[in-house]
C-alpha cells in the first residue's frame, strides 16, 4: 500500500458521482427558494471570531470553531454559521437594500465537533431568511419554503414533520407558573432537555434548577397540550397562513420546541424525521428580531433557518429518494480519433459541436475504436462522432447512438443537426 495522506478527520471527498447528487441538492433547493422569490446571496468562508460574539453559544465560539491567527496577530474562523455575516452585510447596506429582504444561500460550513452519523466537521447548509417583515405570516412563509422543499423531493408527512412553536407563548405560561424572568433560560434549556434523559432524571434536575412539583407538573401539561397554540394569537394567524399554502400535513404544534433562549424572539421550529431510524432533528429555526442591532446595525426584523446537508442526504437515501439516473459526465458527445494524422481534424469537428451548443469530449490520443466506444459507454456519454479517413474524404461523419444501438452516417454540415434530432429522440 502507498502511503497516501489522508483527508483531514471530518471532512468529505466528492468524486463525480458524489458531485452529481450534491449537485442535484442545490438545484433543488434553488429552485424552491426562487419559487418564492427568494435572491441568493453569500458571505466570506473566513471571518473574524469576534463576529459570533454577539450571536452565537460560548460552545460554538470557544469549542467549536476552527480559530487561528493569522499573520498580522487577527483571530479568524472558518464560518461555524452563516447569520452573523447576513446581520453584518445588511447592517452595512441598511439605509440602500429594499426591505423586505428575501435572501437564501448554500455553502461549506465547519464546527468542531466529534464526527458520527450525521454529522460532520466539514458540512454544507441551506439557510434561508426574511429581514424586515415581523408578522405570522411571514414566519409561516418561511416554513413553507422549507415544506416544499421536503415535498419536492419526495418527502412524505409520515416521514418528515416541522414542530412549531413561540417563544412569546412559552413564557406567558412560565409567567403563570411564577417561574421569575432570571430562571427562564434554565428552565427552556430544561424543557429542551426532556427527550433526551429519562423521565426520573428529567424531574431530578427540575427540581435541582429550582422547579417545584407542581411547576413541573404545570410544564407538563403544558408540554402535552396540542391545542395550546389556539391561546396564542401568533400562532393561530400561522397555522391560518400555513393552511392557505396547502402544507398543513407537514406543520404540527409542539410545546417542547425551544431553540436558543438568548436568540430567537418568537416563533421558533424544528424539522425532525419521524419515519425511519434517523429520527433526529434535521433543522431549527425561527424568528430573530434583535440581532442586526447587535452588530451595529438599526434593529430589524427577521425570521429563518439553516438546515444542513449531511443528514438531509442521509434521509433522503434511507427512504430511496435519491435520484437514480443523475449524468455524471456532463458530455453529450465524443468525438474519436482515428489516428496521429487525423488528431487535429478530430478537435475542430469538437470544437464545430461545441460552438452548436453541445457539450463535447474529443479522445486525447489515437487509440483503437473499440476502446472509445468503450469509454463513452462507460462515462455515460450516448453519442459518438467517428472521423475516419473515409468520412472525411466524403465530407461526412458517422454518428453512433449508444442508447439505441443505431449507426447513420451524415454531411459534416448537417452533424449538429443529426445530433440534435437523436438527443430530442431520446428524451421524448
Amino acid at each position: 500500500m502507498r502511503n497516501i495522506i489522508p483527508p483531514v478527520k471530518g471532512t468529505r471527498e466528492f468524486y463525480p458521482e458524489q458531485m452529481a447528487l450534491q449537485t442535484w441538492l442545490y438545484n433543488q433547493l434553488r429552485q424552491v427558494s426562487e419559487s418564492f422569490g427568494y435572491q441568493e446571496w453569500n458571505a466570506p468562508f473566513l471571518e473574524s471570531l469576534d463576529l459570533y460574539a454577539a450571536k452565537s453559544s460560548d460552545e460554538i465560539v470557544r469549542e467549536q470553531s476552527f480559530a487561528f491567527q493569522d499573520r498580522g496577530g487577527n483571530t479568524i474562523t472558518l464560518r461555524p454559521e452563516l447569520t452573523p455575516s447576513l446581520a453584518r452585510m445588511v447592517a452595512q447596506k441598511q439605509s440602500s437594500l429594499t426591505f423586505p429582504l428575501r435572501w437564501w444561500s448554500w455553502g461549506p460550513f465547519w464546527r468542531y465537533e466529534r464526527p458520527q452519523k450525521g454529522r460532520t466537521r466539514e458540512f454544507y447548509q441551506w439557510n434561508v431568511d426574511m429581514v424586515g417583515a415581523d408578522t405570522p405570516e411571514a414566519d409561516a412563509e418561511t416554513v413553507a419554503v422549507l415544506a416544499t422543499f421536503f415535498k419536492k423531493v419526495g418527502l412524505t408527512p409520515k416521514q418528515v414533520s416541522i414542530q412549531v412553536s413561540d417563544r412569546r407563548l412559552l413564557d406567558a405560561q412560565l409567567e403563570k407558573i411564577k417561574v421569575p424572568s432570571s430562571d427562564r433560560a434554565e428552565v427552556s434549556a430544561w424543557i429542551d432537555r426532556r427527550e433526551k434523559m429519562a423521565a426520573e432524571e428529567w424531574a431530578k434536575n427540575g427540581k435541582q434548577i429550582g422547579l417545584t412539583k407542581l411547576q413541573q407538573t404545570k410544564i407538563k401539561e403544558m408540554l402535552a397540550d396540542k391545542k395550546l397554540w389556539k391561546s396564542s394569537p401568533e400562532l393561530t394567524r400561522f397555522f391560518q397562513a400555513i393552511k392557505t399554502f396547502g402544507l398543513s400535513e407537514y406543520v404540527h404544534f409542539d410545546a417542547g420546541i425551544v431553540r436558543g433562549f438568548n436568540y430567537y424572539t418568537g416563533t421558533v421550529f424544528e424539522a425532525w424525521e419521524v419515519g425511519g431510524e434517523i429520527r433526529r432533528a434535521l433543522l431549527g429555526g425561527g424568528r430573530y428580531n434583535r440581532l442586526l442591532s447587535d452588530v451595529g446595525g438599526e434593529s430589524l426584523p427577521a425570521v429563518g433557518f439553516a438546515m444542513g446537508d449531511v443528514v438531509v442526504n442521509l434521509m433522503l437515501e434511507s427512504y430511496g429518494l435519491m435520484p437514480k439516473d443523475l449524468r455524471v459526465s456532463p458530455a453529450q458527445v465524443l468525438v474519436t480519433v482515428f489516428d496521429e494524422e487525423r488528431l487535429l481534424e478530430s478537435f475542430t469537428l469538437a470544437a464545430e459541436l461545441r460552438t452548436a451548443g453541445f457539450n463535447v469530449v474529443c479522445y486525447p490520443e489515437p487509440n483503437k475504436l473499440p476502446r472509445q466506444f468503450k469509454f463513452a459507454d462507460r462515462m455515460g456519454i450516448r453519442i459518438v462522432a467517428v472521423l475516419g479517413p473515409d468520412e472525411i474524404t466524403a465530407g461526412k461523419v458517422t454518428l453512433k447512438d449508444l442508447a439505441r444501438g443505431m449507426q447513420v452516417s451524415v454531411p459534416r454540415i448537417r452533424t449538429a443537426d443529426a445530433i440534435r434530432q437523436a438527443l430530442a429522440k431520446h428524451l421524448s
